[in-house]
C-alpha cells in the first residue's frame, strides 16, 4: 500500500517545495518548477539519466504547441490596443448603454476585448476608463470594476487563445474548437452571474470597499485617441473576434457533418485548415495589421514596433509555462497518474469534479492559474483514459478549478489591491470572492452541459 501513495506523497513534497522556493527564498518562478521537477523526479524513483530528459520533453512538448499561439495571440492584443480597438469598443458601448446599464456595458466590452488580449493587458488598458467613467458618473469604481475584471477572468480560464485553455487541450488531446465553443456556452453565464449580478450582493459584504479610491499614477501615462484616430465600432469588434469566428466555424462544420477525424473533400479541408488554432491566430494578426495600421495611415514601422512590444513582456510568463509543462511530465512519467487511476477508477466521483478539485487545490497552493492548470494535466491524464468523459468538458473544469479562490500569492489578487485601494480583508471579499464564484458556478455549468453532449 505504501508503494501505491508513495507518488502522492511524493506530489506533496514536491509543492511543498515549489512553495518554499517561490514564497521564502523568493526564486524566478521558472528556476523554481525546474528545480523542483528534478527533485520530484528523484523522489518518485526515476532513472537520474532521465529526469532532465523528461524535463526537456515536457517543454518542448508544452511550448511547441502554445508558442505560436501565444505569440500571436500578444500580438493580436497590442495591435488592438495601440490602434485604438480596444478604446472604441469600451467607449461605444458605455456611450450606448448609458449610466443605467453601464455594467452591463462594462462587461461586455471586457469580454470582446478579453477574447483577445490576456488578462495583465486588458486589465492595464481598462482600468484608466474604469476610473474615468466612475468619476463621470459619481459612482464607485468598483462597481464598474468587479464587472470588468471577471469578464477578463472568464476569458482567460476558459476561452482559447489564453495559455491556460490551449495548454489543456493539447495536453488532453482535446478538439480545442469545441473547448472554444463550449468556453463561450459555459463562460456567458458565469460571466453575468459573477460579475453583474454579484455587484448587487458586494456592498453588503464589504461596504467600506465600494468608498475606496484607487490609485493607478503606477500605470504612467495611458494613450489617449482622437476620435478620428479611432477605427469604427464594427471594425474593432470584428479584428477582436475574428480568431474565434473561424475557429467556430471550423467546429460547426465538424459537429454538423460528423466529419471531425478527416475532411472529406477539398472545401472542408480548407475551412478545417482556416479554423485550426494557428491558422486563424495568424489571419487575424495580419487583418489587424491593416485593420488597426495601414488603414489607420499607421507607418508599417509603428506598427511592427508595436508588433515587437507585444512579445517582450512574455518571455518570462512562455518559460514559466513550460517549466509547468515540465513538471507535469514529470509527474506522467513517474507514475502519479497511475496512482490516481488505482483509487479512483472504480470510484463513484465524475472526472470532472476530480479535475475540478485537484486544479483548486494547486491553485489555492501554488498562486499561478496557469501552473495549477498544467499540473493538473500530469496528475488526471491517466484517469481519462478509462473514462469516457469529453475531453473538451475536462479542459473547462480544470480551467474553473485553476481560476479559484485568487489570494495571497497570487499576483492578480495584488494587483486588483493597489489599484482599487483596497486592504487586505476587502480584497478577499471582492476579488477573491468574484474569483471563487467563476469557478463554483464555472463547474457547475460544465457539469449540466455534460448531460447534453
Amino acid at each position: 500500500m505504501f508503494e501505491m501513495l508513495w507518488p502522492l506523497f511524493g506530489v506533496i513534497i514536491g509543492i511543498l517545495i515549489l512553495l518554499v522556493l517561490i514564497i521564502y527564498f523568493k526564486i524566478n518562478t521558472f528556476i523554481a518548477l525546474i528545480m523542483t521537477s528534478v527533485v520530484t523526479g528523484i523522489l518518485l524513483g526515476m532513472p537520474l539519466d532521465k529526469i532532465i530528459e523528461t524535463i526537456e520533453t515536457g517543454i518542448g512538448s508544452t511550448l511547441g504547441h502554445i508558442a505560436l499561439i501565444f505569440g500571436l495571440g500578444a500580438m493580436l492584443g497590442k495591435l488592438l490596443s495601440d490602434g485604438g480597438g480596444a478604446t472604441q469598443i469600451a467607449d461605444t458601448l458605455v456611450t450606448k448603454f448609458g449610466q443605467r446599464y453601464v455594467q452591463w456595458a462594462m462587461v461586455i466590452a471586457s469580454f470582446i476585448i478579453g477574447v483577445a488580449l490576456f488578462f495583465e493587458v486588458g486589465l492595464v488598458l481598462l482600468i484608466p476608463l474604469v476610473f474615468t467613467i466612475a468619476k463621470r458618473m459619481k459612482i464607485s469604481q468598483l462597481q464598474i470594476g468587479l464587472p470588468m475584471v471577471t469578464a477578463l477572468s472568464v476569458t482567460h480560464g476558459f476561452l482559447p487563445p489564453h495559455p491556460g485553455p490551449v495548454v489543456i487541450a493539447q495536453a488532453l488531446h482535446a478538439d480545442i474548437g469545441q473547448v472554444l465553443l463550449y468556453g463561450f456556452i459555459v463562460a456567458i453565464p458565469v460571466t453575468l452571474i459573477s460579475g453583474p449580478l454579484f455587484v448587487k450582493i458586494a456592498p453588503h459584504l464589504s461596504q467600506s470597499a465600494f468608498h475606496r479610491e484607487g490609485d493607478i499614477s503606477s500605470l504612467g501615462a495611458t494613450r489617449s485617441f482622437k476620435p478620428e484616430e479611432l477605427p469604427s465600432f464594427k471594425t474593432s469588434v470584428f479584428t477582436a473576434l475574428l480568431p474565434v469566428i473561424l475557429m467556430l466555424i471550423a467546429t460547426v462544420w465538424q459537429l454538423i457533418t460528423g466529419h471531425e477525424k478527416q475532411p472529406t473533400h477539398f472545401i472542408e479541408s480548407l475551412v478545417y485548415f482556416v479554423g485550426t488554432a494557428g491558422t486563424a491566430m495568424l489571419i487575424a494578426v495580419l487583418f489587424a495589421i491593416y485593420s488597426m495600421g495601414l488603414h489607420m495611415k499607421r507607418s508599417m514601422s509603428d506598427i511592427m514596433d508595436s508588433v515587437t512590444q507585444a512579445i517582450t513582456p512574455i518571455g518570462m510568463m512562455l518559460l514559466i509555462i513550460g517549466g509547468g509543462g515540465a513538471f507535469k511530465q514529470i509527474l506522467i512519467d513517474g507514475g502519479v497518474g497511475k496512482t490516481i487511476e488505482y483509487f479512483f477508477v472504480d470510484a463513484h466521483i465524475s472526472p470532472l469534479i476530480l479535475a475540478w478539485l485537484v486544479a483548486a487545490l494547486l491553485r489555492l497552493a501554488l498562486g499561478s492559474a496557469t501552473v495549477a492548470a498544467i499540473s493538473t494535466t500530469g496528475i488526471i491524464l491517466p484517469l481519462l483514459e478509462t473514462s469516457d468523459v469529453n475531453a473538451a468538458l475536462v479542459v473547462l473544469a480544470i480551467g474553473a478549478g485553476s481560476v479559484f479562490c485568487s489570494h495571497v500569492n497570487d499576483a492578480g489578487f495584488w494587483m486588483f489591491r493597489e489599484y482599487f485601494g483596497l486592504t487586505i480583508k476587502e480584497t478577499f471579499l471582492t476579488w477573491s470572492m468574484v474569483e471563487t464564484i467563476i469557478s463554483v458556478s464555472g463547474l457547475i455549468c460544465v457539469y449540466l452541459l455534460s448531460l447534453f453532449v
